[in-house]
This record gives C-alpha cells, structure tokens and sequence, in this order.
C-alpha cells in the first residue's frame, strides 16, 4: 500500500512544545510587566501582614510567623499567575485574539493546544513560586535548600490552577464576569487554605470546606518539603491533586474543544 500521501505529523512532545514556545516567547517580550505583579504581591503581603502580626504570633505551627508565612505564599504566587494566565489570557486568545485559529490551522489538535496551556501555566507557576523562595531565602525566612524544593509543590499548583480556570473559560461569556472568579473562589483560599494560619484553628465546618479547596493540599505538601518531614496526610494531598487535575482537565478540555470546533 502506497502511504506517501498520508500526512505525517510532529510527535505529540513536539506539538505540545510549540504551543509553550509561542506561549514562553509571548511572555517574555512584556516579561517586566507581566512578572512584576506575581512578585511583588505576595512579598508586599509578607511584609505588611508578617512583620505586622509577628510580634503577636511568635510562633505558628512549631516555627516563626515570619517563616510559616513565607513557606505558604509561594503557592499563592504560583495560584494567581496560572488563574490569571488560563481564564483571562485564554479569554483574550480565544475570544479577541483569535490565536487557536491560527493553531489549528497548523498540524495541532484541540488537545495539543489546550495541554501546551496547561503545561506553560504550570511552568510559570513553578518559577514564580521559586523566584519568591529564593527572595524570601535571602533574609533567611525558610530553611535552604529544602524550600527549593517548593518548584514541586509550584508546578502541581500551576496544573491545578491552570484546569480550574480553563473550566472556568469554558463557561464565561464575558471577560469581566472573571472578577467573581477571582473574589469568590480564589480571595478565600489565600486565606482559609493554611497560608496565613493553620486550618485546624478553623471551625469544624469550614476546615471541611478547607479540604475541598485545592490551594490547601499544594500548601500543605510545601511545608512538608520544607522541614523534610513526611505525614500520612501527603498521600491525601497527593491523590486529591492527580485527582482533580485529571477530571477538572478533562471536562475543561472538551468543554473547550466544542467551543472551539464549531
């Protein structure tokens, strides 16, 4: 049988690595812009919050405030770069910008796109809870070089974020109506998933409620980085996130894909 006119395409590491290199080369030409928020928020937080209640909350969780602080907002950078990147990033490209057009006119499929997505966010995720470690590192807030190994934590917050904001995309209709997203479901994790106090100070409810969230396991799996202990709640935390991050990217994945086949 003659083959030669069936069309070949890229494996799918490679197709998956165009969709990152398009997204990485977007990025970095507004790099300043784009990456001074994500910095800069958590550490202006750590500032005003930590110092502030340090000297009330000496000690939090068997460590420093200052330290129980720095070894959670990590993740939250991490959080707020990969929402922000999958709901109003993905509304601009989808909506305005018409970028997956242009990719799918090319040798790449629906879930080759939406994988590179998902795979950039992660990515951007993981730096940029690095880049708050090695900060935070240098005035000797967590314990080196254990807390490099927040990247891990970082990378699975930026898959997770990145799913549950492109859920999210698939369902909104106008780019302003990402403020709910924003105020309803990510506000309240920065502050009752265990980055500024410990769950279980919180009421029975609500510390229910704090184990649904996901910010909550990614945290909670960072400090156990970061002192190398290892607790048999990690293989909580790691199963709800595989978990969550394979159904939530499913569903958000071919929801997406009939948005974008029609």
């Amino acid at each position: 049988m003659n083959n030669s006119n069936v069309p070949s395409y890229p494996p799918f590491i490679v197709r998956v690595s165009g969709v990152w290199l398009r997204h990485f080369n977007v990025y970095s030409k507004s790099l300043f812009s784009n990456s001074l928020p994500p910095f800069l928020e958590p550490l202006i937080f750590l500032a005003g919050i930590g110092l502030g209640m340090a000297g009330y909350l000496p000690k939090m969780a068997g460590m420093p405030y200052l330290t129980f602080l720095a070894t959670g907002l990590p993740l939250t950078a991490a959080m707020f770069v990969a929402a922000s990147e999958c709901s109003y990033g993905t509304f601009i490209r989808l909506e305005f910008d018409k970028v997956y057009d242009a990719m799918l006119a090319a040798p790449l499929s629906v879930y080759d796109v939406l994988i590179g997505e998902i795979t950039w966010a992660a990515t951007i995720g993981m730096f940029f809870s690095l880049v708050v470690v090695v900060v935070v590192a240098c005035f000797g807030l967590v314990p080196m070089p254990a807390s490099l190994l927040t990247i891990v934590p970082g990378f699975l917050t930026g898959m997770m974020f990145a799913v549950a904001s492109l859920l999210v995309t698939s369902f909104v209709p106008n780019i302003n109506q990402f403020n709910f997203y924003f105020t309803a479901f990510l506000s309240p994790m920065f502050f009752f998933c265990g980055v500024v106090f410990p769950i279980e100070n919180l009421p029975h409810a609500l510390r229910i409620a704090a184990e649904i969230f996901p910010l909550t396991h990614v945290v909670r799996l960072a400090r156990c980085f970061d002192v190398l202990t290892l607790s048999p709640v990690v293989l909580w935390d790691l199963f709800y996130i595989i978990a969550f991050t394979i159904i939530i990217g499913w569903i958000a994945i071919n929801r997406l894909r009939a948005k974008l086949i029609q």
